[in-house]
């Protein structure tokens, strides 16, 4: 059977394109060599925004005393709190399942590998044609070669969410998002945690007064946080042992098992890319277009594979680019607005330029800032950590990015992207009335802090916002 289009990968790239393919009326099939909903859905995004949120339960029961409320004896069952997770990823595994079949989905079970431009073979199913294909196989951790990387306690991502006996002490290699994110979850339920990173500071890809923020705040929750390390080896004696320089003297920190959250590759070597001619950049990352298509006109590539931002949301919103494209419609994917997250507590937000990058294109720029100590809502909640930065064009007020640190950043970071798309202003983002009292606020005072005229902070004389 031909079909309209063979989607290969169900991760949040694949099985969204193939459904908004399904809904424009194209025949297609999927090919998933394991469970749909990728890694995202299985080993990543929602497994472990589970274990944060059951982390958030158990310190905010904690501290329960703050807001008059006394709960004694709080505990917690980390095997307990595993079964959750797995729950609630096999629940939503069922709902793509089932919405994958309501649309009227072929699901090929096998992993694909292209013959030619219009056929794939799969390895349990024998060949699959279809006039437009789109590839969206996604990443695998990047395997990391000190001495010691394979012992027994060594865990990546993956491991580290298998487990079901909560380790007293951990030491993660690598303080980026999942390594950020696996120490909040491991420190809060009370384990000694130890993060090493070569880099200059944590989460090095965001805005430098974010990532410093978070860094002191970890700091003051109690992880060991050491930067512009480098690790040396790993060895066993009893527990592990993590070997690393810094500052040119030789140290090392102990835990019961070590995570490895460092690093990922495109699962692109099993596709036979250069049999056909699919150009990719050297790393194995495929080249598109703005129009998610390769340099094979009825190819497409979204998500992981095409080496932008590593982000499930992204790929859901170039799978439906490429869908939208097999049947006709052009679309162009806009890159400039696609937010980040990091799910600590509190959340951290951020989408376009940062005030660095801003500098280094150059241009003129308006900055607003606000603090979480300053809203009423947030004080409500005892939460008194943060900011919201915004950064604009001085001369037409175009938001140029946003960076949050704040409770509901996650949520609040939509506004600004909703903004930004539909080329909106500071101005009226600043005019725009936010509900009392809610965090969202701190972006309606940042937005007017930009102009000097916030109300709830000391500023200056002000600057007309017309």
């Amino acid at each position: 059977m031909t079909y309209d289009v063979a989607v290969v990968g169900g991760g949040p790239g694949g099985y969204v394109a193939a459904i908004r393919c399904a809904r424009l009326g194209l025949k297609t099939v999927l090919i998933e060599k394991d469970a749909v909903g990728g890694t995202c859905l299985n080993r990543g995004c929602i497994p472990t925004k589970s274990l944060l949120h059951s982390a958030k339960v158990y310190q905010t029961v904690k501290d329960a005393a703050a807001f008059g409320v006394y709960a004694s004896d709080a505990g917690f069952d980390y095997a307990k709190i595993a079964s959750i997770k797995d729950g609630i990823v096999a629940g939503l595994r069922g709902g793509v399942e089932y919405l994958l079949k309501e649309a009227g989905i072929k699901t090929v079970a096998g992993q694909g590998k292209c013959l030619d431009a219009h056929t794939l073979l799969v390895d349990k199913a024998g060949t699959v044609s279809a006039e437009n294909m789109i590839l969206a196989t996604g990443s695998e951790t990047a395997p990391l070669s000190f001495p010691g990387h394979d012992l027994s306690g060594v865990l990546d991502s993956d491991g580290a969410l298998a487990l079901t006996e909560f380790p007293k002490s951990a030491v993660i290699i690598g303080g980026g998002v999942s390594g950020i994110e696996f120490a909040a979850v491991f420190r809060t339920f009370g384990a000694e945690v130890t993060v090493i990173e070569k880099a200059d500071s944590i989460l090095p890809a965001i805005d430098a007064e974010v990532s410093q923020t978070m860094l002191g705040i970890m700091r003051r929750q109690g992880v060991n946080i050491y930067t512009k390390a480098g690790v040396k080896g790993i060895e066993k004696n009893g527990g592990l042992t993590c070997h690393y320089a810094k500052d040119g003297k030789e140290l090392s920190a102990s835990g019961d098992i070590c995570i490895i959250a460092a690093g990922r590759k495109p699962n692109t070597h099993t596709l036979g890319l250069e049999a056909i001619g699919v150009k990719t950049d050297g790393r194995g990352y495929i080249t598109t277009d703005d129009k998610m298509r390769t340099n094979i006109k009825n190819i497409y590539a979204v998500g992981d594979i095409t080496g932008g931002a590593q982000l499930a949301h992204a790929a859901s919103a170039q799978g439906i680019v490429a869908a939208h494209n097999c049947a006709g419609e052009e679309r162009c994917m806009l890159s400039f607005a696609i937010p980040s997250c990091v799910y600590t507590d509190p959340e951290i937000a951020c989408v376009g330029l940062t005030e660095r990058q801003a500098a280094e294109k150059g241009l003129d720029v308006r900055v607003g800032h606000f603090s979480v100590a300053a809203n009423g809502k947030c004080r409500i909640m005892n939460e008194r950590d943060g900011f919201v930065k915004l950064i604009a064009k001085r001369d037409t007020g175009e938001i140029l990015g946003a960076h949050m640190i704040s409770p509901g950043a996650s949520d609040m970071i939509a506004e600004i992207c909703a903004v930004m798309r539909s080329e909106g202003t500071i101005e009226e983002l600043a005019d725009t009335i936010h509900p009392h009292p809610t965090v969202s606020e701190i972006v309606m005072e940042a937005a007017e802090d930009a102009f000097d005229l916030s109300c709830h902070q000391p500023g200056t004389k002000g600057n007309s916002i017309q």
